[in-house]
């Protein structure tokens, strides 16, 4: 979702910085997904699969830190001043924290070589994940939305 830099007072350009690399680490983070989604079924996935699984969840984590250390601790500081974007910020908030809690919960059961390697759950687990990733980004672009509309 891409916005305007020419139409953006020089003051809100931190904000536009941080939402264009939230979408950049969520793009790469979707493509790993979709890579990962095209190589069902999980039993015969090939030599490579563990990497690629590895690599989607590095960039999985990523995509939430950033995420949360780069937008949502701006708005946690008190750095917004727009009352409409603090208020769809604090609408979106808790429903942020408990999917990042299941994007974790994705990578802890995933982020080892051992764990890898078990791979009976994985469809499930992308599928829960990606309705997950799916509402967070709705939720996201919500945010965008009114960020790069406030001021015009």
């Amino acid at each position: 979702m891409p916005i305007n830099e020419n139409r953006v007072p020089e003051r809100r350009m931190r904000s536009v910085t941080m939402v264009q690399k939230l979408v950049e680490v969520r793009s790469d983070m979707l493509s790993l997904y979709s890579e990962l989604a095209e190589r069902k079924p999980y039993h015969d996935v090939g030599d490579d699969f563990p990497e690629v699984l590895a690599d989607f969840c590095a960039s999985l984590i990523d995509y939430t830190a950033n995420a949360h250390f780069q937008l949502y601790r701006y708005f946690a500081e008190k750095k917004e001043r727009r009352q409409r974007i603090i208020d769809v910020a604090d609408k979106i908030y808790p429903r942020i924290v408990d999917i990042t809690q299941s994007i974790l919960d994705f990578n802890d059961k995933y982020d080892s070589d051992q764990q890898r390697q078990n791979l009976c759950d994985l469809e499930k687990d992308l599928s829960v994940l990606g309705e997950a990733l799916a509402e967070r980004i709705e939720l996201e672009d919500n945010l965008i939305d009114v960020l790069s509309s406030s001021g015009k």
